[in-house]
């Protein structure tokens, strides 16, 4: 079937926007107005005869050819419906293999040539049907959710009977009941509805025009009324103060029960504020009739007796008496107990009074005077003892909730007190866990790092800014040092010789004559490393001849002295008389000078003899 997709685009887009409905609904709605003007082209919708089945599918990326009409039928070996069904012979007729079997479906293709005018009618008119019924369906959709809600409207027709009411996407009727008292509106004239209950489309009678979701509107409900003290008392839209009843007689006279949790507020007070300006603002709106409805707001009290003695407002009630029991109606019985001559008052206009306080508290109350009571013996309480009981009632709940609010604290605390016990032993414990596995860990890494065999601690070092008092003699002098050590080492060959035993000596007579041995003496110190730190000292002793030198050590404080090292007479000397007398003779020379005696002339650089400390 070809159709421009541009313009059908369009077009859906347009209709969905001015019917406010979705685009989606729109396509559904066409689809389904084709396939009925093609059941119409079949010879369906008869009576008492099944309706040929058919398809209907826009392929968007078929440009020329973009809605697939075609009709269904079931292949049967014996057919009973040739509207419905197929031969099996004859769907598999021309075919070079037989495709169908008994229970397929059979597809075919409607003929672009058999869609006559007629056809393109029914899909007009059946198009405008199916967006009628998804435009209802979407209205129902939208005020579903505004149920038991307030909604501003616009008259668009009043008469003597009703008055239609536009409140956005639809018209509401509101009846003559609706209404309140003898209210008149005007074309055009702003109105306040409230939306009572919302109903789905009704199933349309043979003959008569399908009827869209009903949608029932209303001024003279008590939900109208009570929308009204949400909107005026900001109490009320808070929470702070509660409407427990609502009892009305539109255009006449209407009672509220209002109570609240906070002692603090005085829920009547509230509700008609200061001066009556807040019960003002709701009663002028209650309609632009000559009668205005009188509103009576009521403290809500649990003791039913109470609650009915102040319903009874404006007759003042001496007492109540209630009967325990309900009658046969499940109607509780109760009497109030008035003064005389306040009958007429306590009854209201057209008896609304007595009517509407029955309907707030739910007891069927009978009036009856004192004078009256009193002659029938009549036994009622009265409503100072009401009052003085409900006052005891009140200490006895706030005392009740204190002390329950008491116990449920102590016990938050008691749970707040165990929840931090176990908190801070399941630390503790924790911790103890991590510093027992850190201490495990240390001690595998310290055996692990443990060496096998002992280490060598080094010796001490000499501190590198001793005094020089604290010097060996060894360290002011170098050749000195040598001689020490040469004669030290003869001193021990001597000592291990002496303690060699007796008897591995050889006698005279058994000794033989030997050749003279020269023993070689190892010092720790070449004769070249001495004589080059002689030459040092000297050339030392004469640049530093300007500089500032310590004071003079004495003999007492440092003893030297020249140790000749004792040598066998077979062995080599290694100086000779000559070479001592003169390392003697530079050591005289080259002396302290003794004329540095002041101790502010102690500036020496120590650094020479660091090189003895050094370790090695």
């Amino acid at each position: 079937m070809k159709i421009d997709m541009k313009a059908f685009l369009e077009a859906q887009k347009e209709v969905s926007e001015s019917k406010g409905i979705r685009d989606e609904d729109v396509l559904n709605a066409f689809t389904e107005a084709v396939k009925a003007a093609y059941i119409r082209v079949l010879g369906g919708g008869a009576k008492d005869m099944p309706d040929p089945v058919v398809t209907c599918e826009i392929d968007w990326k078929d440009e020329e050819n973009p809605i697939h009409l075609a009709q269904i039928k079931k292949v049967k070996d014996e057919v009973e419906d040739d509207v419905l069904e197929i031969e099996t012979e004859e769907a598999n007729e021309g075919l070079a293999e037989p495709k169908y079997k008994e229970g397929d479906d059979y597809v075919i293709p409607a003929d672009p040539d058999d869609l006559s005018k007629a056809f393109h009618m029914a899909v007009k008119s059946s198009f405008r049907q199916k967006l009628a019924e998804a435009e209802r369906s979407a209205l129902y959709e939208i005020y579903k959710d505004h149920i038991g809600e307030m909604m501003n409207g616009t008259v668009e027709r009043a008469d003597d009977r009703a008055v239609l009411v536009n409140i956005g996407r639809t018209n509401v009727e509101l009846s003559r009941r609706e209404l309140i008292g003898d209210e008149f509106f005007r074309v055009g004239d702003p109105i306040k509805v409230y939306i009572q209950k919302v109903e789905t489309a009704a199933a349309p009678e043979p003959g008569k025009k399908p009827r869209g979701p009903q949608i029932e509107a209303t001024r003279a409900s008590e939900g109208f009324l009570k929308r009204l003290f949400e909107e005026e008392i900001h109490e009320i839209y808070d929470g702070t103060v509660v409407i427990k009843a609502v009892a009305r007689k539109a255009g006449v006279r209407s009672k509220v029960a209002v109570a609240t949790n906070n002692e603090d507020v005085d829920p009547t007070g509230a509700c008609i504020g200061q001066g009556g300006s807040r019960i003002q603002k709701i009663v002028s709106q209650l309609g632009n009739g000559k009668a205005k409805e009188k509103i009576d707001v009521i403290a809500y009290s649990e003791d039913l007796a109470l609650f009915v003695a102040d319903a009874c407002r404006p007759a003042q009630v001496l007492g109540v008496k209630l009967d325990e029991q309900p009658d046969e109606f499940n109607k509780l019985h109760g009497i109030a107990v008035i003064k005389d001559g306040d009958l007429p008052l306590a009854m209201g206009k057209y008896k609304s009074n007595i009517e509407l306080a029955r309907k707030l508290t739910g007891v069927s109350i009978e009036l009856m005077e004192e004078s009256i009571a009193l002659e029938k013996g009549i036994e009622y309480t009265p409503v100072e003892a009401l009052r003085a009981q409900e006052e005891q009632n009140k200490k006895e709940k706030a005392r009740q909730e204190y002390l329950k609010k008491t116990q449920e604290e102590a016990a938050r605390r008691l749970e707040e007190e165990e929840a931090r016990r176990k908190a801070v032993e399941e630390e503790a414990r924790r911790k103890a866990e991590e510093e027992a596995k850190l201490a495990a860990l240390q001690e595998e890494a310290a055996e692990a790092k443990k060496p096998s065999v002992e280490p060598i601690i080094p010796a001490e070092a000499p501190k590198t800014g001793a005094k020089p008092e604290e010097f060996p003699a060894e360290a002011a002098n170098p050749v000195a040092a040598a001689l020490a050590a040469m004669k030290r080492q003869a001193e021990e060959e001597a000592r291990l010789a002496a303690e060699k035993p007796a008897e591995d000596e050889p006698t005279a007579e058994s000794k033989p004559v030997e050749e003279p041995v020269h023993k070689e003496v190892k010092t720790t110190t070449t004769l070249s490393d001495l004589e080059a730190q002689l030459e040092a000292s000297k050339e030392k002793k004469t640049r530093s001849a300007s500089k500032k030198r310590p004071r003079k050590i004495t003999e007492d404080e440092v003893k030297r002295e020249v140790v000749r090292p004792s040598v066998s007479d077979n062995a080599m000397p290694v100086y000779t008389e000559e070479e001592l007398a003169k390392i003697e003779e530079e050591e005289a020379n080259n002396g302290y000078d003794a004329d540095i005696e002041s101790d502010e002339d102690i500036d020496q650089d120590y650094a020479d003899y660091d090189q003895y400390y050094d370790e090695k």
